[in-house]
């Protein structure tokens, strides 16, 4: 009796395991097939880089091609050395520009990462009579183009008056709705009695914070801190409202008087091409980088 159960187990265990086996190449297929189908929308996505990159170097004749060419046929670094020559013969270096959309935008990122993720843990950790109010009030910000409250930001500036200064230009850009947003998703998903376990053995409220909700909120934070390089570094806000001097303006404002107040829509397009391609590359070598914890982003939470 003992030896035919024993063979009517086996026979079960071998049938279940069968079918496990089945299923994971049934599961391998269909993923086979949705890699294949994704290919081709890969490849539509990345048509607007692979434009970028031939535009910038083609040659003028070749930017006003009538039907336009998506391939460069005769590639030059001519677009560069004109954007160089344009920079030489004026009173502020390029490089100058360079050096103050460097700083300004690492200021920047540091302080809206630090302001999102320090307004972000008392709403989740520590409610407060009208967190909830607080909190959609900071929503609410998001509704609000960067127009409407161009007039209130420079009051408050030259009221502070750090016009023409480096905080001129990261003052303004400190909040950001988006990350305290999602940085308070994040940490309610962090569970509290993580953080009482830690209080019991002595930790501080500080040690806490740094040392326990950060680590585990870090995905979130690469986001936000991609988020936030991408709207210091492409901003001409603080450039055209906050700074008189030129000494103080940054790349993007620069990049954007190429081909402004000019007689025609012909000349320094070539530079600007050169420029839009100068602009576009450190995001996405930021992207690059971060890619993980962004999909980790978005797949799952802090706690793993």
């Amino acid at each position: 009796m003992q030896a035919s159960r024993l063979i009517v187990m086996k026979r079960r265990l071998t049938v279940k395991w069968e079918d496990f086996v089945l299923a994971i190449r049934l599961l391998e297929r269909a993923q086979i097939w949705i890699a294949i189908l994704l290919l081709p929308l890969a490849a539509f996505m990345l048509l607007p880089l692979v434009y970028l990159f031939n535009h910038a170097f083609k040659p003028l004749h070749e930017l006003f091609l009538f039907p336009p060419t998506f391939i460069v046929r005769e590639p030059t670094t001519g677009n560069f050395a004109e954007l160089l020559a344009l920079s030489e013969s004026t009173i502020v270096p390029v490089s100058r520009y360079i050096f103050n959309s460097i700083v300004v935008t690492f200021l920047s990122t540091i302080a809206m990462v630090v302001t999102g993720a320090m307004c972000a843990y008392p709403l989740s950790k520590h409610p407060f009579p009208g967190s909830k109010f607080v909190l959609g009030l900071i929503m609410l910000a998001l509704l609000f183009a960067t127009e409407a409250v161009a007039i209130p930001r420079f009051i408050v500036i030259q009221s502070l008056g750090i016009m023409n200064t480096y905080l001129g230009h990261v003052l303004p850009l400190v909040a950001l709705p988006v990350g305290v947003f999602l940085l308070k998703q994040f940490m309610d998903q962090i569970p509290n009695d993580l953080m009482e376990a830690a209080k019991i053995d002595g930790a501080r409220e500080f040690t806490i914070f740094m040392r326990i909700v950060i680590p585990l909120v870090n995905p979130a934070i690469a986001t936000i801190s991609i988020l936030a390089f991408q709207s210091a570094w492409g901003n001409t806000e603080t450039s055209t409202l906050f700074m008189q001097e030129d000494a103080m303006k940054t790349l993007p404002f620069y990049m954007s008087t190429l081909t402004s107040g000019l007689a025609n829509s012909v000349a320094r397009q070539g530079a600007a091409a050169a420029g839009a391609l100068i602009m576009f590359i450190p995001p996405l070598v930021v992207f690059i980088i971060s890619q993980r914890k962004v999909i980790a982003t978005m797949a799952h939470s802090g706690i793993k």
